[in-house]
């Protein structure tokens, strides 16, 4: 009996089609965005190890990483010389985390913020200069700055600005950019090469003094962690997870001139901003993706995880004051995760047109 397959290869009408003329290259790739979604993200571990630290790792043009929370600090570590070997350490201090706390407490978000952010300083901090030094790799860390009511954190101020924010993305996305804007911070060497024209937004940027600081805040989840204010070269201003505004960088992609977007995410639909995860017609692809090349596990396959998901936030919940079984449980996701990066492998070493489903 053949084996069930882990992963899926799908794709906008562009990118199918290029696929089915010549598989997929590592020269066709221009963007590799990285979306937002807390442990979700750790099932790409071994594929991202594979993408970084090989098959994209040779010569050729330059290659946009854009990402937002989980996804900036994996995109960050993509960046590093040793990228196999950063990624590794990045999915291990995930894994790892630990929070102190009073009993039958959350740990407050001022100590999270405290204890996430000297582990990224330890991994990025020192090495910043090489994450921009990169040969192939441009960095864009994708942020979310508060606006009016939202331009501090306070403890009014910020339930009732996203209240706020929450009634006007329902009634409109673009109305988001009422409360927030989205803020990249962008390798200077080379722009994204398509626009932000969706959304209220601006690019700053990406500097040696700002980097881990940046990708603390993408990752500053609101009520998790404390807002990051006043970040080295940017507007003034509290700046949260970047994963509000852009959950999984429902971007404008299309509007590259040449080449594919490789996305590896841990599902099939793109979905524009956190905020947008109640209104299901807002999942659907769009013309944006139509060059987007989408690499997904498959459902089946992760109900043959631990408990039959992807390991998630509420985990943090479930376990409790088990650390040693969250751990256990999100090493052993990671781990059967490999079968992705394997399919994968096989799947481009074979140099034969690829059939991938369309997005929906």
């Amino acid at each position: 009996m053949r084996p069930m397959q882990a992963l899926q290869v799908l794709a906008g009408e562009r990118a199918r089609q290029r696929l089915r003329e010549r598989g997929l290259r590592p020269e066709d790739v221009r963007v590799v965005p990285a979306a937002a979604g807390g442990p979700k993200g750790l099932i790409l571990n071994p594929l991202d190890r594979f993408l970084f630290g090989h098959w994209l790792a040779g010569d050729g043009p330059a290659v946009h990483l854009i990402g937002a929370s989980i996804g900036a600090w994996r995109m960050a570590s993509a960046c590093l010389p040793d990228a196999d070997a950063a990624l590794a350490q990045m999915a291990d201090d995930y894994v790892a985390q630990h929070y102190e706390h009073a009993p039958g407490k959350a740990p407050t978000a001022r100590h999270v913020s405290e204890v996430f952010g000297r582990t990224l300083r330890d991994r990025l901090g020192g090495r910043s200069a090489q994450v921009l030094a990169s040969p192939r790799m441009r960095l864009h860390v994708v942020t979310s700055r508060g606006r009016h009511v939202l331009g501090r954190e306070g403890r009014w101020r910020t339930p009732l600005g996203y209240a706020g924010a929450f009634i006007a993305n329902a009634a409109h996305r673009g109305a988001l950019g009422l409360w927030l804007e989205r803020v990249v911070f962008s390798d200077r060497r080379e722009p994204l090469p398509f626009g932000l024209s969706d959304f209220r937004s601006r690019q700053v940027d990406l500097t040696s003094d700002n980097l881990s600081t940046a990708v603390l805040a993408s990752c500053s989840i609101p009520f998790w962690l404390d807002a990051v204010h006043d970040i080295p070269g940017a507007p003034r201003g509290a700046y949260w997870d970047g994963g509000i505004t852009d959950y999984h960088l429902h971007l404008n992609y299309a509007a590259m001139d040449e080449g594919l977007v490789l996305y590896p995410h841990f599902g099939p639909q793109v979905v524009p901003g956190w905020l947008d995860k109640a209104w299901k017609r807002r999942h659907r692809a769009s013309a944006f993706l139509d060059n987007v090349v989408v690499l997904a596990p498959r459902a089946e396959w992760i109900k043959t995880l631990p408990h039959g998901k992807l390991p998630d936030r509420d985990d943090f919940k479930t376990y409790g004051d088990d650390l040693a079984g969250r751990m256990r449980v999100w090493r052993q996701a990671v781990a059967e995760s490999q079968r992705l990066a394997d399919e994968f492998i096989s799947l481009v070493e074979a140099d034969r047109p690829i059939d991938a489903q369309p997005l929906v």
